[in-house]
């Protein structure tokens, strides 16, 4: 049995190293109820970009760039070890961490951004680095597309676990490329919510008979600084809540167990056992027994893609 807890919490909006300081207390706390598996949401450090769903496509090119700038000097540089206090964290708990971030390249152009969630293990370890493989309207001015080098399962003391991150979970290639690995606890961060959300989640626990986790966003308009550029205007109810959360767990077969919180910041905690998954198979088991691969085949590139290659 694993205790896993979900963070749902508002992070310090644009602003990387004191989001990593609230993230490595919220774990401590979360640590210090038991949990072993922390799970926080979709770019939670420095945060997710949510005034692109206010502003005008076009209109409001020069005030995109004005918060983007800022965004881009707080995103997440794997290379330099930014995340190296969340690292520690995890190593001084003995935890799993599921963490979103604002990743900024630090190979390439080192300016293009990705939506990404970062798998740490008990050790401190990097276990994996998924980029958002299709960044949804107008998350596509602020990320860059992902390739599928993180599309993968990977094992830890909770069980197997993989990572989509939000409408990513309605692309049903990429959830049965994680099916075909064994996952046993599929983790959703998202800025997505409501009822036909948390219906997603029971859906894909259904269909792939394992856990699944939606860590949901959940911030108010008192949230955002008091100096981000036009706040009056994009968020004049300070008490409004921009996004409500609603982080649920979800049994194999659809059976929701903790959640759905709403309108609300806290952590959600749960008791989840992996080893529920073999069984609730027995009857359903899309890439296993039920896969039919005499007529359907799918083909997933795990190679890096990269505009330049030197040799």
């Amino acid at each position: 049995m694993t205790k896993l807890a979900i963070i749902q919490e508002a992070p310090v909006f644009l602003d990387k190293h004191a989001t990593i300081k609230k993230a490595v207390a919220l774990v401590d706390k979360a640590a210090a109820q038991g949990a072993q598996l922390i799970v926080f949401s979709e770019a939670f450090i420095p945060g997710y970009p949510a005034w692109i769903w206010r502003l005008r496509p076009g209109a409001d090119f020069k005030l995109s760039e004005e918060i983007h700038s800022r965004l881009l000097d707080n995103a997440v540089n794997l290379k330099q070890d930014e995340l190296a206090p969340l690292r520690q964290a995890a190593k001084k708990h003995k935890v799993t961490i599921v963490c979103g971030i604002d990743e900024r390249d630090g190979e390439l152009s080192r300016t293009t951004l990705y939506n990404t969630v970062v798998i740490i293990g008990p050790d401190g370890q990097l276990l994996n680095r998924h980029r958002k493989l299709m960044p949804t309207n107008p998350e596509r001015m602020v990320w860059g597309f992902g390739d599928a080098t993180g599309l993968k399962v990977v094992d830890t003391p909770c069980g197997r676990v993989g990572t989509l991150l939000c409408w990513e979970s309605f692309m049903p290639l990429a959830r049965y490329a994680l099916y075909a690995q064994g996952i046993e606890i599929y983790i959703a961060p998202t800025y997505d919510s409501g009822d036909g959300w948390i219906g997603t989640m029971q859906h894909i626990a259904r269909e792939a008979k394992c856990w699944v986790v939606g860590s949901g966003y959940a911030i108010k308009g008192s949230d955002i600084p008091e100096d981000f550029p036009k706040k009056a205007e994009l968020y004049p109810d300070a008490q409004a809540w921009v996004n409500p959360g609603d982080s649920v767990v979800v049994a194999p077969g659809g059976e929701i167990v903790a959640g759905p919180m709403r309108n609300e910041q806290g952590i959600l905690y749960a008791d989840i056992d992996s080893q529920r998954t073999g069984i609730a198979k027995r009857a359903l088991d899309v890439t296993g027994h039920y896969a039919r691969p005499d007529i359907f085949q799918l083909h997933v590139n795990t190679q890096p893609q990269s505009p330049v290659k030197f040799d």
